[in-house]
């Protein structure tokens, strides 16, 4: 078998690895424009903040060792420019001499990956603009960075790169504005899970701009000022592109392959596309989501990685097929750890879903250890009780949890499961009752109206509609002068049996306290009391200042 590979970062290496595992005499070549294979993308931020020193720690892996460990030809540099699938051969062009020439195959490989998109602004191409992709970029960036010794770095675009970008280039003593036109930075998460994020940042010196559009940059093949379509004006010595990347399809598209409704190659759980013998992986291919079923696309390494190990076994005869995924990503800023799994609220909310929220704000270790509160927002389907999406923001911690709730919405677990994990506890780990186990409590509470939960956009809209309702903080005074809820009465809970009897049980209570632990115990009092109708506000009054700060 002949099997030719076009792309060779982590899909490509992976199908060729997985392939000669399982196949000793198999013709492999990989084809790549590019002039590194296999590199960490993902690191690129890293080394031009100098954490990483050295480019080779990105790329740990050339054509040598992949010819020497697996009998592999690599052939960097080498662009396919053209596929005939009735005769089953590609056109290459050599990039370094120019010189075309044509291959077979039996099998083919379509590991293409994605590209930054470059946006169309005036000025886009100057010196001192730079996307952030490949090792060249980071070189190129890196470079610029240590010779000229900006003093301002404006980034477009407020995602995963943007914000790592942000951080990096901050540590270097450069001062950075982020451009962002949605009015949020990184986009999928729930605004009210991004505006901790935000908070983080402007902590941190960023300076934010979000909900603007870059309209022109400014300079004579040299950008000194960055101007936005609201008329704002940015003085700047670099600029960073990082509005986000689309998958390389356009050979896919030249020889007839059919592209999914994400605009990337649409596969089975094979890796097949449309077409006899040609598969697709990494992130020019797209998957589905485990939870709806539903086509996804979200272009990571690690992605990549099981896909390319699912189309190089299933091309060697074996029986691997690709389960889907739930988009789960992970990055750190400044020390705050952001994460995300399955959909968010207003994903579940768009499908269709009846859901329930909650906001579980809690030490991810006693704080005799040093615990530094997390905030995990989870979002499960009241009809079948499984857990539908994850969002956590916090110090420590944030990649066990995340991990478990991918698990558990992978199995199809629900809510209630989560209470019995037999997780692991030690005071330097993690509290008795893991943030985790608290999470599968009160959504389980919730879901069967035994503690119901209402979170602050919904109160705020009950509010705003005039609603007459009971809204009590059963905080200390201080704290409720400081600052409450729109329409509360302070009761600390202490009080709180005593000025019960002079309320109404029959109409609409909700209580709240900083977090909501102490309110879910004057929901607790209230209910025993006779009441009828009692809230406890999802992350207390912290949760709910920030929804007034922030917006929804």
């Amino acid at each position: 078998m002949k099997l030719v590979i076009i792309g060779s970062v982590a899909a490509g290496t992976s199908v060729a690895a997985k392939a000669r595992r399982n196949n000793e005499d198999a013709q492999i070549t990989i084809y790549d424009r590019d002039y590194d294979i296999s590199y960490s993308g993902c690191g690129i931020p890293y080394y031009v903040g100098g954490e990483v020193e050295s480019r080779d720690d990105l790329t740990p892996r050339d054509a040598a060792f992949f010819k020497k460990r697996y009998n592999i030809d690599v052939m960097t540099r080498h662009s396919v420019t053209s596929v005939d699938k009735d005769t089953k051969t590609v056109t290459v062009e050599n990039l370094e001499t120019g010189d075309t020439f044509t291959d077979s195959y039996d099998v083919l490989v379509l590991a293409t990956g994605a590209s930054s998109i470059i946006p169309p602004i005036p000025g886009v191409k100057s010196d001192n603009v730079f996307p952030i992709r490949n090792i060249q970029h980071a070189e190129a960036t890196r470079s610029f960075v240590d010779s000229t010794d900006p003093k301002h770095a404006t980034i477009i675009g407020a995602g995963f790169i943007g914000l790592e970008m942000a951080e990096q280039l901050k540590l270097r003593g450069v001062d950075v504005t982020i451009i962002e036109r949605v009015p949020q930075v990184m986009p999928p998460l729930d605004k009210d899970m991004a505006c901790r994020v935000e908070e983080h940042l402007e902590k941190n010196g960023i300076e934010l701009m979000l909900g603007e559009t870059v309209t022109e940059l400014v300079g004579d093949g040299h950008v000194e000022r960055v101007v936005t379509e609201s008329g704002k004006t940015i003085e700047t010595d670099l600029v960073i592109l990082s509005v986000g990347v689309r998958p390389n399809v356009e050979l896919a598209m030249q020889m007839g392959v059919t592209l999914g409704e994400t605009g990337a190659i649409a596969v089975n759980e094979r890796m097949e596309t449309n077409l006899p013998d040609v598969y697709a992986a990494g992130d020019v291919a797209e998957s589905f989501s485990i939870v709806t079923g539903k086509p996804i696309w979200r272009p990571l390494g690690s992605t990549a990685n099981k896909m390319g190990r699912t189309a190089g076994d299933v091309i060697t005869g074996g029986h691997l097929e690709h389960r889907g995924i739930l988009g789960t990503g992970i990055f750190k800023v400044f020390g705050l750890a952001v994460a995300q799994t399955g959909l968010a609220e207003k994903e579940a909310r768009e499908l269709g879903y009846d859901i329930e929220v909650l906001h579980n704000t809690k030490p991810d270790k006693p704080a005799y250890m040093g615990g530094k509160d997390m905030t995990i927002k989870a979002v499960a389907d009241r009809a079948t009780r499984q857990l539908l999406g994850v969002q956590i923001v916090g110090f420590e911690g944030v990649d066990k949890r995340i991990d478990v709730f991918v698990t558990a919405i992978t199995l199809k677990a629900k809510v209630d499961d989560l209470f019995h994990l037999d997780l692991a506890y030690a005071p330097p780990f993690s509290t008795t009752k893991d943030p985790v186990m608290y999470t599968g409590m009160v959504l389980s509470n919730s879901i069967d109206k035994a503690a119901r939960l209402i979170t602050p956009a919904e109160l705020q809209a009950r509010i705003d509609a005039g609603e007459d309702m009971q809204i009590i903080d059963t905080r200390k005074a201080a704290q409720f002068e400081k600052a409450c809820v729109d329409c509360a009465v302070n009761v600390p809970l202490g009080n709180l049996r005593e000025a019960a009897k002079d309320m109404d049980k029959d109409k609409t209570t909700v209580v709240y306290c900083n977090g909501g632990v102490t309110g879910n115990a004057a929901q607790n009092v209230l209910r025993n009391l006779g009441f009828t109708d009692v809230y406890n506000l999802s992350g207390g009054n912290k949760n709910y200042q920030l929804f007034k700060k922030y917006g929804n």
